[in-house]
């Protein structure tokens, strides 16, 4: 059962065009053409090296395409700065995390409300607007009782946790997920998919790349199946899941 049901899709928030990476010879992305379209949870599945990390990267600026466009609400947004996309909307996080690991749970928050950080207006909230709005995420992610602890003296699960809370405290319309719920015990599991649930009915669009199908069966709507930077199916969980040469990929078997 996916995350929305039979929900109907709406407006392209972002589209894809004959996207291209090459490295030296290599394409890392391969003529990948896909839309985001709002209120729906769309999949990057893939065997590893599969270019879907690349694919981020190139939505958000942390790579230069090599040919092809990205457009965010019709407007064309390559040669953009990383903070400069993130400012029109679009949020992501990390294998890595890239947490501020000397500052504290809710330092980590209040950051990317920051009025001359990561901002998604043109001024930011008073402070105590703020800091309520960082103690509501804290709450919902379980970690009202870290706000003071470091980031780096949380336990694996509680920095993915504050890793998504950096991005519910941001209006970003648009979530770019890089395996956010690896690594969670099966506490922790729940509740990210509950949170993603929430997210996704109060209007947020995310795009999620996971290797576990058991999560990518429980939150899909669309599945976009990617082997060596192309895009190889972009449908319905059931259509994609059930190809068998796409499973045959997936699970190294080619012959």
């Amino acid at each position: 059962m996916t995350m929305n049901g039979a929900r109907n899709a709406g407006e392209t928030l972002l589209e894809i065009r004959h996207l291209e990476k090459r490295f030296g010879g290599v394409k890392a992305v391969a003529d990948v053409t896909m839309d985001l379209r709002a209120g729906i949870v769309t999949t990057l599945v893939g065997p590893n090296g599969a270019g879907k990390t690349t694919l981020f990267n190139l939505i958000t600026g942390h790579l230069p395409r090599s040919g092809g466009s990205v457009r965010w609400l019709g407007r064309d947004i390559g040669g953009l700065k990383p903070y400069q996309i993130a400012r029109l909307g679009i949020a992501r996080t990390f294998q890595d995390l890239r947490l501020f690991s000397e500052m504290t749970v809710e330092e980590n928050i209040l950051t990317v409300m920051e009025p001359n950080a990561l901002p998604f207006r043109l001024s930011g909230p008073p402070l105590k607007e703020r800091r309520a709005r960082a103690g509501h995420v804290l709450e919902r992610t379980g970690l009202a009782d870290k706000r003071a602890v470091r980031a780096m003296d949380l336990a694996y699960a509680e920095r993915k946790f504050l890793s998504l809370a950096r991005i519910m405290a941001t209006d970003a319309r648009l979530w770019l997920l890089d395996e956010p719920a690896s690594g969670l015990d099966p506490h922790s599991y729940e509740l990210f998919l509950a949170l993603l649930r929430e997210e996704v009915s109060a209007g947020v669009t995310v795009c999620i790349i996971e290797h576990n199908l058991d999560i990518v069966i429980g939150i899909s709507d669309r599945i976009a199946f990617l082997d060596h930077g192309r895009l190889l199916a972009d449908d319905d969980p059931k259509t994609v899941l059930e190809d068998p040469a796409l499973a045959a990929i997936y699970f190294g078997d080619r012959s």
